[in-house]
């Protein structure tokens, strides 16, 4: 769903710069609260694997294609401020490095794919947990729905900047009855890779999917036929805290690294939801050129490389390299910040019950 320039006129997609800015700045100081000794190592890797997964389009519908968005794996994972981060700097790294969404669009993209998604995602994530039994199959199946919903809801979210700043005359009913259609197909797609990694990282270390945390179902033992609450155990476990993220990194990091080096030559190389629709309709009559359509990596293949499958392969190993270098600096950062704000707030609680 990476719109490219001259979809959206210049105003709305000014406007919507401006509320994606406003976004993110809201996210950078809301994620100081989630990015703790946990989240912290996991939110670059996150990102990383969310661009490693885009590349793989997958078939919805006769001669059209989706691919994950993101939004919602990011929230339940790493928190929903730190999610509008991940997704973001996907979204940077793609349209400065790859071409592939476009610069003044980038407003337009941050709304779409990584505010409306994890806004829509999370609430509905919460919604359903607060509703259902705690346990891990309660926040696989609240996973499921979140991101179902969510990819829909970015195309409610097209639709309308499309009906305040679309550059050509399509009827907007049209507009969106073809975009949330097709949509709603991608977002099947969507909820099962969000639900399978959830599920996934849940099987083997619980305490770092953001929402998960709190869940503490009892133990049940099966006695003279009944299930009962095992009795608590005599010693303390190790605190999750003090655990090694080292093994889920690396994990994460060799997987994202084959998805979008090997993997990602066998994706659907149909149009994604928007291209069919935009095409069909004729959304696309006053498109711009990419502003870096001479980047060496353009199109996700690395220039001079005429092998395809090496070519693609390599681009997309840069990009996740380059994705999990530049998340992983800006969250520690964000994580700094963090640590320099606890003993300010705490030196300021203590003058306070002082005086």
């Amino acid at each position: 769903m990476h719109v490219p320039d001259g979809f959206i006129d210049a105003p709305v997609s000014i406007a919507a710069g401006v509320a994606a800015a406003g976004a993110v700045a809201v996210s950078l100081r809301g994620a100081r609260r989630e990015l703790d000794e946990r989240a912290a190592p996991l939110a670059g890797l996150v990102a990383a694997f969310i661009f490693a997964v885009q590349m793989l389009n997958f078939p919805v519908a006769a001669g059209t294609s989706g691919h994950l968005l993101g939004g919602a794996l990011a929230a339940i994972l790493v928190g929903p401020y730190t999610g509008v981060l991940c997704v973001s700097v996907v979204l940077l790294m793609q349209g400065v490095l790859f071409a592939d969404g476009g610069l003044t669009a980038l407003g337009v993209n941050v709304m779409n794919m990584a505010v409306v998604t994890v806004v829509v995602a999370y609430a509905v994530f919460r919604g359903l947990l607060k509703l259902l039994p705690d346990t891990r199959r309660s926040v696989t199946v609240a996973a499921f729905a979140g991101a179902l919903l969510s990819v829909p809801g970015a195309a409610v979210m097209f639709t309308l900047l499309y009906a305040l700043g679309g550059t050509t005359d399509v009827p907007l009913g049209k507009v969106f009855t073809a975009m949330v259609g097709v949509h709603v197909l991608i977002g099947i797609g969507e909820a099962v890779i969000t639900a399978a990694t959830v599920g996934a990282v849940l099987a083997v270390r619980p305490d770092l999917v953001h929402g998960a945390r709190g869940l503490a179902a009892p133990l049940k033992l099966r006695v003279g036929g009944e299930l009962v609450d095992a009795p608590a155990a005599a010693p303390a476990p190790a605190p999750a805290t003090a655990r090694s993220t080292k093994p889920v990194w690396v994990t994460g990091l060799v997987t994202a690294l084959v998805l979008a080096g090997f993997v990602s030559f066998y994706a659907s190389s149909s149009p994604d939801g928007l291209e069919k629709v935009a095409a069909d309709k004729g959304i696309d009559q006053k498109v711009k050129e990419h502003a870096t359509a001479d980047s060496p990596l353009a199109d996700y293949s690395v220039k001079d490389i005429g092998d395809a499958r090496l070519s693609g392969g390599l681009a997309g190993v840069i990009g996740v390299g380059a994705t999990v270098a530049v998340g992983t600096g800006i969250f520690w950062t964000v994580r700094r910040r963090r640590a320099q704000d606890l003993p300010a707030a705490s030196a300021s609680s203590t003058a306070s019950a002082a005086v």
